[in-house]
């Protein structure tokens, strides 16, 4: 493995040169050993002469171009080292330019290259030993050890070749898991956003509605009924005073800071705030509760607050009805909303049958706003015309323990 990470930083380094220049490089270091080997052979061995350079010459040549064209250049280095052999050249160094290109043949190909390449390699070099060893003392080794060298380089080749194809991989792995971080991201930022939009419509809608329906009331008792009139304009001072409140607890979340405590989210318990702010403008209330309606989740008692806001703006704006009655009934896991008025079917508000159907895709900005409060915590909803007149709005929301789970509660 050492050996593996020397290569690895010997080839970054080249890798910061122009291609050129490296396998110059690369060819002048392996012609400086090789040469210094073949000038000097031993005694009753043939010595350096116009071949041997020639030969070597060839070598260094083809090494040049080992990145464009690696298998053809292991087969000329690897044939003039098989030359020195048989022309009498003995030496550890000569099969050096071969060395080189049997790597460069692993380390750019591929694995079925690479142990076709070895076949060859291994066969070539024991008949050149066979070969060689008839007619001298063969000083280089055994034929089945000659067959092994070859193998060396471009096993290296093939480690490296296969590092570098994993940390390739882990590379791209991790930039398409960047990727899908930046995907989630996004996809957290707009689901965010549509909360927030959600929120601020309840808040300045619904208030702003609230608010309207009290201050007419005081214009028609100012003159006659002052005492109405004070007391409506109370009411738009208190909602006011809400919506500013809950303004600043939907805003928080988007600060950095965390000093500033949220408020909490409204919930059943200020159902009855709700209807107050509705009072007087002609809508006779009705509130009713029934079962256990503590403990609830909080996103299903936010959504029972945000659909009966939202049904009571119905009510007011479209309606035109004179009595209206809200009622939250819990049965086991499930929680019952009902928005029911006198008036009838206008405006925001679609004439859907609620005999069972589900409410669809249509439907006004209020109603798609339940129908998502109403989904957004597990839960369903309908809507649409009373036989006999009116207009009902009813929501069931799981409140079990398997809503807890679905909200991250143990």
């Amino acid at each position: 493995m050492n050996l593996v990470m020397t290569f690895e930083r010997l080839r970054a380094r080249a890798g910061e040169l122009p291609p050129l220049t490296a396998d110059l490089l690369v060819a002048a270091g392996v012609g400086l050993f090789t040469a210094s080997d073949a000038a000097v052979n031993g005694p009753g061995y043939r010595q350096a002469d116009w071949f041997t350079w020639l030969l070597l010459a060839v070598s260094l040549l083809a090494l040049v171009r080992r990145r464009r064209e690696p298998v053809a250049v292991a087969v000329i280095t690897g044939a003039a080292c098989a030359g020195w052999a048989l022309y009498g050249h003995i030496g550890e160094m000569l099969n050096l330019p071969v060395i080189v290109a049997l790597y460069t043949v692993a380390v750019a190909g591929d694995r079925r290259r690479t142990v076709r390449t070895a076949v060859v390699a291994a066969v070539v070099s024991g008949a050149v030993a066979i070969r060689v060893g008839h007619d001298v003392v063969n000083p280089q080794g055994l034929p089945f050890l000659e067959m092994l060298w070859p193998l060396v380089p471009l096993l290296l080749g093939e480690v490296v070749r296969t590092r570098r194809e994993l940390l390739r991989a882990y590379e791209a792995r991790a930039a398409r898991a960047e990727e899908d971080r930046e995907r989630e991201a996004a996809r957290r930022v707009r689901e965010e956003r549509v909360r927030m939009a959600r929120e601020l419509h309840d808040i300045v809608a619904h208030t702003v509605t609230a608010m309207t329906v009290q201050a007419g009331v005081a214009l028609d008792a100012l003159d006659l009924r002052p005492e109405v009139s004070r007391k409506a304009m109370r009411q738009v001072r208190d909602s006011g005073r809400e919506a500013v409140r809950e303004l600043r607890a939907t805003v928080t979340v988007l600060r950095e800071s965390d000093d500033e405590p949220t408020a909490p989210l409204p919930g059943i318990d200020r159902l009855g705030e709700l209807a107050e702010r509705f009072e007087g403008g002609g809508v006779e209330l009705v509130m009713r509760r029934e079962g256990e309606l503590e403990g609830l989740p909080p996103m299903a008692e936010l959504a029972v607050h945000r659909i009966v806001q939202e049904a009571l703006t119905n009510v007011v704006r479209h309606s035109g009805a004179r009595r209206a009655a809200v009622s939250v009934v819990r049965h086991g896991d499930r929680l019952t909303v009902e928005v029911v008025d006198d008036g009838k079917a206008a405006g925001g508000r679609r004439a859907e049958p609620v005999d069972g159907g589900r409410a669809g895709p249509g439907g006004g900005f209020g109603l798609l706003g339940i129908r998502e409060r109403a989904a957004a915590a597990g839960g369903e909803v309908e809507y649409g015309p009373v036989p006999g007149g009116g207009f009902l709005v009813r929501a069931w929301l799981p409140v079990g323990p398997r809503a807890g789970r679905r909200e991250g509660r143990p």
